[in-house]
């Protein structure tokens, strides 16, 4: 019989009777160590937004806004605080403290760009809850940088957010990873306007509301902020620094030919009187005073010139001089003695300011030009005065100081060579100029260039696209009515129709001319009043909705890849892309003419007409230095060693064209502003002639000018751009030409084909 035996037990039993629980074996002396998180990936918090109320963040807005930097939010403000906060900071806004530290530096940034005692809502606000939300990771804020090394930029950076560590914490913030989302259009209309503190020496932002009737005083207050402008910029030039330390002379005496002058220094026209014989340095206006002669005007007064012997600084036939212009005359001063007693017209004798005499000029010319950093004081050498401007905005996007470092760590992790983001070809905008759409080849030119990048993987960023949009002024009698006109744009919009990808992903920025309306319709194309606005929308229906068709075709996941649009701005304008980190000026005006109708003769061109036009007889009235200028070609001259005579550089290669192209650049950028022209030549708007100003300088310039050839050149750090006639030529083959801009080495280049 067999016995029944229980079965072996494998565990081990615990040692009390009463229980039959197993004895877990002791535990080993050293603990596996867990394994490391992933350090390829920072472990981000999910953020619930929630729908925050006003009135629950105003006691925390009150007591950090108002109590704590003496700042006043108003209800627009507030919701926009509210929205913001709510959207990236969640729930735990008040329990993790991250909604006061939001607030914090918006209120830091606001001061540090001098918004004012008021917080309102706009762009200036948008742009820093931008700058805010590109340094948020999981609904914080990151933390400030260490280091023990103090440099003089991190000393003074009040408030400055350059000092988040971000550590690129935007790869994780799916909404910036386009570049095109960076890229603004800032229309005339729109811009901060400031103005030119001389007790100061800093720029103050005009809060008064501008207006298109403004009263008699603006008008002045235009001439008196160009030269205030200037004459501040002036002084900053090493030319005019006088020295710390000089030789003492024994005695007064002139400086010899062959003793390089140290200095130059200017002198206001009020100060010559009484100081006959003596030479001068004068910084005015060039203008035709009421007798027909040229004088030249400041703030104290103004004088009769006498350019028959003048000589330009920068080498014969190097640049227009005109009235309207701002120019540095070197000279002597004639004294008349019967001036004061006299009654003739002849010098205007203490009419309006004006003082006796003439003024003999020896030399003219154009105010040297200041770079964009160092008018910004960024990135300057040890012997460089910068403007100290950096703390400026300028465009309402952030200042240079608050936000341009940042900006440009952006502008490299999206475009730049080494990007993963944006390739090549997204890197580029293209420029089209005159692009009259009533033209059988214009359409046919249009489709061209588009064939050429949408045959590519990816689209470029931008397309510019500049008027005139028709041949003959719209609704001027002309035979192009509003019908006809609406209809052109409905014929572009069925040519953009073909490529929903261009439409999808770039963004077309339209800039009307002069025969564009409303202003074609009383102008009948001749020079308007500048700054203009944009193409009513009552032409540019169409044109929307193949845009939003573009958009309803492509697949949902495709949505968030969408950034296309149809921009119809002002003329001039302005585009930005990451901020102050790179500024593009745009302009449509066919300026060469205008210089070339207007300008005075200078020198041996004056000796020159009055030797051709001797036997023209008695009746012809010479008016010295206020001749029209002759169209011909000069020999260049060796420049000397002078800061004044800085210019683009000139060689026997250069061609007609290159020649012309320079002329226009140094003529222009001098005079800081895009209309260097009396009122009565090219009027302004008064209230918003701050919109036409190129100080700082931008990084590029984009000018259309249809009556030049297309060029592409540098000068002191600013990229002049002009992109010509799309549709160009003769014969049945047409020329198509246009440019292609490069975002990251802000440098175009022309480009050609042909149609027909």
């Amino acid at each position: 019989m067999a016995t029944l035996k229980r079965p072996l037990e494998t565990t081990a039993l615990s040692s009390s009777p009463a229980f039959g629980t197993p004895l877990h074996p002791l535990p080993p002396a050293q603990q596996p160590r867990p394994p490391p998180p992933p350090a390829f990936k920072p472990t981000i918090a999910t953020i619930l937004p929630i729908l925050l109320p006003p009135p629950t963040l105003r006691p925390l807005a009150f007591r950090t806004f108002t109590k704590k930097h003496n700042l006043t939010l108003n209800s627009s403000a507030l919701q926009a605080l509210a929205t913001f906060i709510g959207r990236h900071c969640g729930s735990g806004w008040r329990e993790e403290g991250t909604g006061e530290k939001v607030l914090e530096a918006s209120a830091k940034l606001w001061k540090a760009e001098s918004g004012g005692v008021f917080v309102e809502d706009g762009p200036r606000l948008k742009g820093i809850l931008k700058t805010v939300e590109g340094s948020m990771s999981g609904g914080r804020i990151g933390a400030a940088k260490g280091g023990s090394k103090l440099s003089r930029e991190n000393s003074f950076a009040f408030g400055n957010e350059n000092t988040i560590d971000l550590k690129e914490t935007d790869e994780h913030n799916e909404a910036t990873k386009e570049p095109g989302a960076w890229l603004k259009v800032h229309s005339a209309y729109e811009q901060p306007r400031f103005t030119f503190d001389i007790d100061k020496k800093h720029f103050i932002q005009l809060t008064s509301k501008p207006s298109l009737f403004p009263p008699p005083s603006h008008k002045t207050a235009v001439f008196r902020e160009r030269y205030n402008n200037i004459h501040q910029r002036l002084l900053r030039n090493e030319a005019f620094q006088q020295p710390s330390f000089q030789t003492n002379s024994n005695g007064l005496h002139r400086t010899d030919s062959t003793t390089a002058q140290q200095f130059y220094k200017i002198t206001p026209i009020a100060n010559l009187l009484g100081r006959g014989g003596t030479s001068h340095l004068l910084l005015g206006m060039l203008v035709v005073a009421p007798t027909g002669t040229l004088a030249l005007t400041d703030l104290s007064g103004s004088i009769f010139v006498d350019l028959q012997h003048a000589v330009p600084l920068q080498g014969e036939d190097s640049a227009y001089f005109c009235p309207g212009m701002i120019v540095l005359i070197e000279g002597m001063y004639e004294e008349d003695w019967a001036g004061a007693g006299s009654s003739g017209l002849g010098n205007t004798g203490g009419v309006g300011g004006t003082i006796g005499g003439r003024f003999l000029g020896f030399s003219i010319g154009g105010p040297p030009v200041e770079r964009r950093n160092i008018s910004l004081g960024i990135n300057l050498n040890a012997t460089d005065i910068g403007g100290g401007f950096g703390w400026t905005d300028f465009l309402g996007l952030g200042s240079e100081r608050a936000v341009g470092q940042r900006m440009r760590r952006l502008e490299e992790k999206f475009v730049g060579p080494q990007s993963e983001v944006a390739g090549a070809t997204r890197r580029r905008m293209i420029v089209m100029s005159e692009v009259t759409l009533d033209q059988p080849n214009t359409l046919s030119a249009i489709r061209k260039v588009c064939e050429q990048y949408a045959a590519g993987g990816e689209a470029p960023m931008a397309f510019l696209l500049m008027g005139n949009f028709t041949s003959q002024p719209a609704m001027a009698g002309a035979g192009t009515g509003s019908i006809e006109y609406k209809e052109i744009f409905n014929e572009l919009a069925a040519v953009l129709a073909d490529f929903p990808r261009l439409l999808q992903t770039s963004t077309w920025v339209f800039v009307p001319g002069d025969n564009d309306p409303w202003v074609s319709a009383f102008g009948a194309g001749a020079s308007s009043t500048i700054p203009r606005d944009s193409v009513p929308e009552a032409f540019t229906n169409r044109i929307k909705r193949a845009f939003a068709q573009a958009k309803s075709e492509a697949g949902l996941l495709q949505k968030e890849d969408m950034h296309g649009e149809a921009m119809w701005t002002s003329n001039p304008a302005k585009l930005s892309l990451f901020g102050p980190a790179h500024e593009v000026m745009i302009f449509r005006d066919d300026i060469s003419g205008r210089f070339r109708r207007n300008a005075v003769r200078v020198g041996q061109a004056t000796g020159q007409y009055s030797s051709e036009n001797a036997a023209g007889g008695a009746e012809d009235v010479e008016m010295s230095g206020a001749l029209p200028t002759i169209e011909e070609r000069s020999k260049d001259n060796t420049q000397e060693s002078n800061p004044l005579r800085s210019r683009p550089e000139y060689s026997a290669a250069d061609d007609y064209p290159t020649t012309q192209a320079k002329k226009l650049i140094l003529s222009l950028l001098p005079q800081s502003t895009l209309s260097p022209f009396p009122l009565a030549t090219r009027p302004v708007h008064w209230d918003y002639a701050g919109s036409l100003s190129l100080y700082p300088l931008p990084h590029t310039l984009i000018l259309a000018d249809a009556e030049t050839t297309p060029f592409a050149m540098t000068f002191e750090g600013c990229h002049v751009i002009n992109p010509g006639r799309l549709v160009s030529g003769g014969g049945r083959r047409k020329k198509v030409q246009w440019c292609d801009y490069d975002v990251w080495s802000k440098r175009g280049m022309i480009m050609e084909s042909s149609v027909g």
